[in-house]
């Protein structure tokens, strides 16, 4: 019997995506088949830095995308970020001990067949287009997220 996982990605921050993403690439190691859906600051993790652009967009969405995380990288630490200080430790400590960053996690779980998931009302109440994230998210509403998340045998909220 195949089991499945679900995560909700809400946060947009960097440590909380990391324990995600190992979770998430953990999981698919084990066989277990993985959704994984973002919804507002979670959306930051998929976002593709080199396809950020403020075409077509409100003068809100345009100052909102200036002054948010590009990427995954760009995200800050949930606790002790200390304006970046905090997460320079982090990343240096993870250096240290030769743990992958959270981009490596993050390309793991694309390679792996993690299925990615925007949802709709974040995206368009945030002013992303579907062509500023990663090529794997689908966007998806709420309602067929839900559907996603019932047919789980896990569901996380992070």
């Amino acid at each position: 019997m195949e089991k499945k996982m679900n995560i909700l990605m809400f946060s947009g921050d960097y440590d909380k995506a990391l324990a995600a993403l190992i979770l998430a690439n953990t999981a698919k190691e084990l066989g277990v088949n993985v959704s994984m859906f973002f919804a507002f600051w979670g959306l930051f993790l998929v976002r593709d830095p080199a396809k950020a652009s403020t075409e077509d967009k409100t003068a809100f969405e345009k100052m909102f995308g200036m002054v948010t995380p590009k990427g995954p990288e760009e995200l800050p630490l949930s606790r002790m970020n200390m304006a970046g200080l905090g997460k320079q430790m982090l990343l240096e400590m993870m250096d240290d001990d030769q743990t992958p960053s959270l981009t490596d996690f993050l390309n793991g779980a694309r390679k792996k067949g993690v299925t990615f998931f925007g949802c709709k009302l974040s995206v368009d109440v945030m002013g992303f287009k579907e062509d500023e994230l990663l090529p794997e998210v689908k966007i998806i509403t709420a309602k067929e997220y839900l559907k996603d998340a019932l047919d789980s045998d896990m569901q996380l909220f992070i």
